[in-house]
């Protein structure tokens, strides 16, 4: 119990001073802060993972481009990194404004890996700036404030390296219906409660598996990327174990509106969230076990199909452990 009350006491003492809301951090002062870097040192890049996304990721490269690259000249660089798409996410993401890479073309001479978090890692390798955004593709109600945001907790204090999004994430139900917090189904019933079990300093986070967060590119690139969904656990808690809680933070974003999964699909999400939480309690010696838990998950449908599925999760090592020449 005194070690309960402990964590508690440190996450409501890191929750006030490292949690604020986007319009704390107005453009004209980013802009500001980001002029006193002498010779560069904030270039910033946002990067935008995306799979068959042709619905929204130009309207998002859109705004990006018309409110901090043209307006306010904040943003160095907009890259989407197709992620295998079937439709025209890469031309209507080019037609905005951003640079598209392919995912299987950055550091193509390693084997193929699959999943998001294998997007992001590429998307990092093929960016230059000194500041990442990492923003999904799938918004629905983008703003610049999601960038801005999360960038203004950088700018301002040198000794914060990561900023994640909170938001209200509401449910739309298929008859249109909206349901206030309904949203992120997996995060409250898996990564919450892992969260809170095993690493409780991370429980003041709000949203710990939303696709919305920043950080500066020489943590990033010190840490491995889990490459299915497990990628922003996994990120959480490795970056908790390199800079510490005190380097970390979030801003409200106000509300977040995305496209929902199916429950199979969800299912699998959640199956890799939890091997990616049992792969960091092997490293950091708090499990062992003789055998490794199973990967594979049967679902069953409604009209009776039963379905064996693959939940492994793979990961890329940090971007600094790579040879220059494997990097280039």
């Amino acid at each position: 119990m005194e070690t309960d009350l402990r964590a508690l006491a440190r996450v409501q003492d890191w929750y006030g001073p490292h949690s604020s809301v986007a319009a704390e951090w107005p453009v004209e002062a980013l802009l500001r802060a980001k002029g006193r870097t002498v010779k560069g040192g904030n270039a910033v890049s946002v990067i935008l993972p995306a799979r068959d996304e042709e619905r929204t990721v130009g309207e998002i490269v859109t705004v990006l481009r018309r409110d901090l690259v043209e307006r306010a000249p904040l943003v160095d660089e907009i890259i989407v990194v197709d992620s295998n798409s079937t439709d025209a996410t890469a031309a209507r993401a080019a037609a905005a404004g951003a640079r598209v890479v392919a995912q299987g073309d950055v550091l193509s001479h390693l084997p193929p890996l699959s999943g998001k978090g294998e997007a992001l890692w590429k998307g990092l390798a093929a960016s230059s700036g000194d500041l990442i955004v990492f923003v999904d593709a799938d918004l629905r109600n983008f703003r610049s404030h999601f960038v801005t945001g999360l960038l203004g907790p950088l700018l301002a204090d040198n000794a914060i390296q990561f900023v994640k999004a909170a938001y209200e994430r509401p449910f739309t139900g298929a008859d249109g219906m909206v349901w206030r917090g309904g949203g992120g189904r997996v995060t409250e019933l898996v990564a919450r409660p892992l969260i809170n079990m095993f690493w409780p300093e991370l429980a003041g986070f709000v949203q710990p598996l939303g696709g919305e967060y920043a950080a500066r590119r020489a943590v990033l690139e010190r840490v491995p990327f889990v490459t299915e969904y497990g990628v922003e656990f996994g990120l959480l808690v490795d970056l908790l174990e390199l800079v510490g809680l005190d380097a970390m933070a979030q801003v409200d974003l106000g509300v977040r509106a995305h496209g929902h999964q199916a429950m199979p699909a969800l299912g699998r999400m959640a199956g890799q969230i939890m091997l990616t939480a049992w792969s960091r309690l092997e490293r950091q010696g708090r499990v062992l076990s003789a055998t490794p838990p199973d990967r594979r998950l049967l679902q069953f449908g409604l009209d009776g199909q039963v379905d064996l599925v693959d939940m492994s999760v793979a990961e890329r090592p940090p971007l600094a452990s790579l040879a220059v020449e494997d990097v280039a």
